[in-house]
C-alpha cells in the first residue's frame, strides 16, 4: 500500500516539473533574447555615432588625406584659391604670348615687305654713282653699305635755294633723328642737291649747319648729280649752266630709306610727320635680317613664313 501510495507522489511531482521547468526556460530565454537585442542596439547606435564623429565631407577633404594635409587645404585657401591662381596665370601666359605672336607677326609682314621693295628696287630704284661731300672727299653707293649691318640711310633731294619745301622737310629729318637715336637705330642721313651750277661743297656746307648736324651734303657735276637723280627716279628741272642767275627748281620730294646693304626699302612722302616716319623706320629696322641670314630662312624648313 505504501509503495503505491509512493509511486503516486513521485509521478505527481514529475508531471509538475514538466509543467514548471518548461514555463521558466522559456522566460528566461525571453528575457535573455531582450538582453541581447538591447545590448546590440546599444553597440549599433554607439557605432553610428562614432562613425559620425569621424566622417569628413568628401568636398572638403581628399581621399585619403591626413588631419595635417586637412589643415593645410583649410588654411590655404581651398581648391576655390588655387583654381583662381590657375586662371591668372593662365591669363598671364596667354597675355604675353600674344604679345610676342603679335610683334612678330608684324615683323614678319615688315620684312616681307622689305625683301619685295628690295626686288622692285633692284632694277628700279638705286644703283651705281659718284658724287662729292663737303670735305671734298669721294661719295658713292658703296658709302651706303655699314659693314657691321646696322646702320641705315636716308636720301633727301632738294637745293640750298629752296624757299620753303627744302627747310621744312630738313627741319623733320632733323626731329626723325632725334626720335631713330632714342630708339636706337643707326642713320645715315644724305642731302644731294639737284642744283650742281649753285651749290657747290661750301655752300652745302654752309647751308646744312643750321639743321641737324649729321646731315651728309653731296653735290658734283650735272651729269653726276643727273645721274644719281635718274637711278632714284628722282624728277628735277633745272639749267645745266645759269651763273648769276636767281631760279626754282622743280623736284621730287621724297625721303629714300636704304638698309644697311645700301637697298631701297621705303619711301617717305611729304604728307608723313616726323615721329609716323621714324616709327616707320624703326619697324623697317627691327625686320632687318642680313642677306645670309634671309637666303638662310627662305631655304630653310619654315620657308613658308618667309615668303
Amino acid at each position: 500500500m505504501m509503495s503505491r501510495n509512493v509511486f503516486k507522489f513521485q509521478a505527481s511531482t514529475a508531471r509538475r516539473l514538466l509543467l514548471v521547468t518548461p514555463r521558466r526556460t522559456f522566460i528566461q530565454s525571453f528575457n535573455r533574447f531582450q538582453e541581447e537585442q538591447s545590448k546590440a542596439k546599444t553597440n549599433a547606435e554607439a557605432e553610428s555615432d562614432a562613425s559620425t564623429k569621424k566622417r569628413r565631407p568628401l568636398s572638403r577633404v581628399a581621399i585619403g588625406g591626413s588631419k595635417e594635409s586637412q589643415k593645410n587645404y583649410s588654411v590655404g585657401g581651398g581648391l576655390e584659391f588655387a583654381t583662381w591662381k590657375a586662371v591668372v596665370l593662365l591669363m598671364l601666359v596667354g597675355g604675353v604670348g600674344t604679345y610676342f605672336f603679335q610683334n612678330e607677326k608684324a615683323r614678319l609682314h615688315q620684312a616681307r615687305e622689305m625683301e619685295q621693295n628690295r626686288k622692285i628696287g633692284k632694277p628700279l630704284i638705286g644703283g651705281a654713282f659718284t658724287l662729292e661731300d663737303t670735305n671734298g672727299e669721294k661719295f658713292t653707293q658703296e658709302n651706303l653699305i655699314d659693314p657691321n649691318e646696322k646702320r641705315f640711310s636716308i636720301l633727301y633731294f632738294g637745293f640750298t635755294h629752296c624757299p620753303d619745301v627744302c627747310p621744312e622737310e630738313l627741319d623733320k629729318l632733323g626731329e626723325m633723328l632725334d626720335i631713330l637715336q632714342k630708339n636706337n637705330v643707326e642713320m645715315q642721313p644724305v642731302f644731294i642737291t639737284c642744283d650742281p651750277a649753285r651749290d657747290s661743297k661750301e655752300m652745302l656746307a654752309a647751308y646744312l649747319k643750321d639743321f641737324h648736324e649729321g646731315i651728309i651734303g653731296l653735290t658734283g657735276t650735272y651729269e653726276q648729280v643727273k645721274n644719281t637723280c635718274k637711278k632714284y627716279r628722282v624728277y628735277f628741272l633745272t639749267p645745266e649752266h645759269a651763273p648769276g642767275q636767281d631760279y626754282l627748281v622743280d623736284h621730287s620730294i621724297f625721303f629714300y630709306v636704304l638698309d644697311p646693304e645700301g637697298n631701297f626699302v621705303d619711301v617717305i612722302g611729304r604728307e608723313a610727320n616726323a615721329a609716323d616716319s621714324a616709327e616707320k623706320i624703326t619697324q623697317c629696322a627691327r625686320a632687318y635680317v642680313p642677306k645670309a641670314k634671309r637666303e638662310a630662312q627662305q631655304n630653310g624648313f619654315f620657308s613658308f613664313l618667309y615668303k
